[in-house]
């Protein structure tokens, strides 16, 4: 029994709708599942959610979990809404080369404010070669660290010129400012977060270091609210934007890769409940639809920047094209008798508004239960009042923007299949233009959550090397040493750790310049 206390997994999603959670046993059986409103605190929907899943199975049940599992929006919220972000000091080394664009020059002013940051620009940087742009004067780093201590700055964000290439002088600037201000300030290190692209990459860590209080505050009060619920001694992981998972203290170091993990964990899931490995998912809410690839059993990821509450960024995010369609999503008829359908819902109070659950707003979930295809839910004969057009046409509406948003992505012109996940998936017909098959697995409900409690650990690396002072060979070798070291160091059993991926991208415009990336992942450490 004490072995088997170490395997059930608690996993809960918050999605801008509802929040699900769920319960898995060690055999990777479901045995509870719940859908609660996500409030705007949000940690009160993700304590109704735990609460119900556990009252399902029993307190005495409840002791055989090992593992909780959230992924959450706390990080993605806070960043739009502009609140509870740390006080920033954003120390650039780039001095004299960086001079001509000023550090955040682009960002929102309500943002920076919120953030109350500050830019210091110090020598310091290499070239695309690794050659020094000038050297590092370590005395400006002490300094930046004076100004950060007696000013109140809450986290530092460092950001040197071209550190995938040479990591050499972040490395040494943040020794200087922990020396200075002690080993547990939080410092974000750009060549831990972004890859080439430097304002980008200094977006990225700016962004990272005004998250960590956020971060903080929800591991804890996750931890506070198993422990209400008499779940102690368990392992906590948060979810990653790459469909994986991370400790608490790894989560802490890097919060930023938490923003966008909700659909990552709906994909992870669709691939669990379908067993595929490659497909397009569409996950549909009570308010958007969510759509990504499945590629190899994880998300494919964007290879382009990526703006985050209106910042330009290029850390790691999974590839996905969000549409205003849910189970809320209002139906209009318009002046020229077009049908429209959202992009305004009524989100989680659907159950309350919709027709046919007694309410007076026609939505999209009305909309498929006048055509009969969706008995489960309410009372169907609530839309007999309906107009039979305005059924049709909204309907056609529905599978026209499905169709749309999985043809964007698309990488080819051949059917591909489609594994419909989310509560709101009922508005999907079992056959769509350009599937070769669509698939509504058992659960399709609850898939995030589930992705949530089934995914494993990862690391990632992305660094340039000079094939002039690293050989090839020994450069993957390298990066696949180091993405191996980043997964065990967010939590994964080093002895299931394995490398899943390896590209190695020439840079032609940089002359001998290879880029390599390498992911690898592990199961949870028991």
């Amino acid at each position: 029994m004490a072995e088997e206390k170490r395997t059930w997994r608690l996993g809960i999603d918050v999605g801008g709708t509802n929040t699900d959670a769920v319960i898995i046993d060690g055999d990777l059986n479901l045995v509870a599942s719940t859908k609660s409103p996500t409030t705007e605190d949000v940690m009160g929907g993700i304590k109704a959610a735990m609460h119900e899943v556990v009252s399902q199975i029993g307190l005495e049940a409840a002791a055989n979990i090992g593992f909780a599992m959230l992924g959450t929006t706390h990080c993605t919220n806070a960043i739009v809404e502009r609140r509870r972000l740390n006080k920033v000091a954003a120390l650039r080394i780039g001095a004299p080369a960086t001079t001509a664009i000023s550090c955040m020059a682009d960002w929102p002013e309500e943002l920076k404010s919120a953030m109350r940051v500050r830019d210091f620009l110090v020598h310091g940087g290499h070239e695309f070669d690794g050659r020094e742009i000038s050297a590092l004067i370590e005395d400006e780093i002490r300094e930046v660290a004076r100004v950060v201590r007696e000013e109140g700055f809450e986290s530092v964000a460092v950001t040197s010129v071209f550190s995938p290439v040479s990591d050499a002088h972040e490395r040494r600037a943040v020794e200087v400012l922990r020396a200075e201000l002690g080993e547990e300030f939080p410092i974000s290190v750009s060549s831990e977060i972004g890859s080439l692209g430097f304002l980008e990459r200094e977006n990225a860590s700016i962004l990272n270091a005004a998250l960590v209080d956020v971060a903080r505050t929800t591991a804890d009060s996750f931890e506070e609210a198993l422990a209400a619920e008499g779940i102690v001694d368990v392992a906590v992981y948060l979810g990653q934007n790459d469909g994986t998972l991370m400790s608490v203290d790894y989560a802490k170091r890097y919060p930023i890769f938490t923003i966008a993990c909700g659909p990552t964990n709906s994909i992870r899931g669709a691939s669990f409940l379908t067993q595929e490995k490659d497909a397009i998912v569409v996950d549909i809410g009570g308010t958007t639809t969510d759509v990504g690839v499945l590629s190899h059993g994880f998300p494919r990821e964007s290879m382009v920047a990526v703006e985050i509450g209106d910042v330009r960024t290029n850390f790691r995010m999974p590839d996905l094209v969000s549409v205003g369609l849910g189970g809320g999503s209002i139906v209009r008829r318009a002046e020229d008798g077009s049908v429209t359908v959202g992009p305004d819902s009524v989100g989680f109070r659907v159950t309350r508004a919709a027709l046919v659950f007694g309410g007076d707003v026609v939505t999209a979930t009305d909309i498929v239960a006048a055509r009969g295809l969706a008995p489960e839910v309410g009372d169907a004969s609530l839309t007999s009042s309906l107009d039979a057009d305005l059924v049709e046409r909204g309907y056609a509406e529905i599978v026209r923007i499905i169709e749309d948003a999985v043809d964007a992505m698309k990488t080819s012109a051949g059917d591909v299949k489609v594994v419909l996940v989310g509560g709101g998936s009922i508005l999907a017909p079992e056959a769509l233009e350009g599937a070769s098959a669509v698939l509504r697995p058992p659960h399709f409900g609850v898939a995030n959550a589930i992705g949530s409690a089934i995914a494993q650990v990862s690391g990632q690396i992305a660094k340039v090397f000079s094939l002039s002072e690293t050989p090839r060979a020994q450069a993957i070798e390298e990066s696949k040493r180091r993405a191996c070291d980043e997964a065990i160091a967010a939590g994964a059993d080093p002895a299931t750790v394995e490398v899943i991926e390896v590209e190695d991208i020439p840079m032609a415009y940089l002359g001998d310049a290879l880029c390599i990336r390498v992911k690898a992942v592990g199961d949870l450490m028991l």
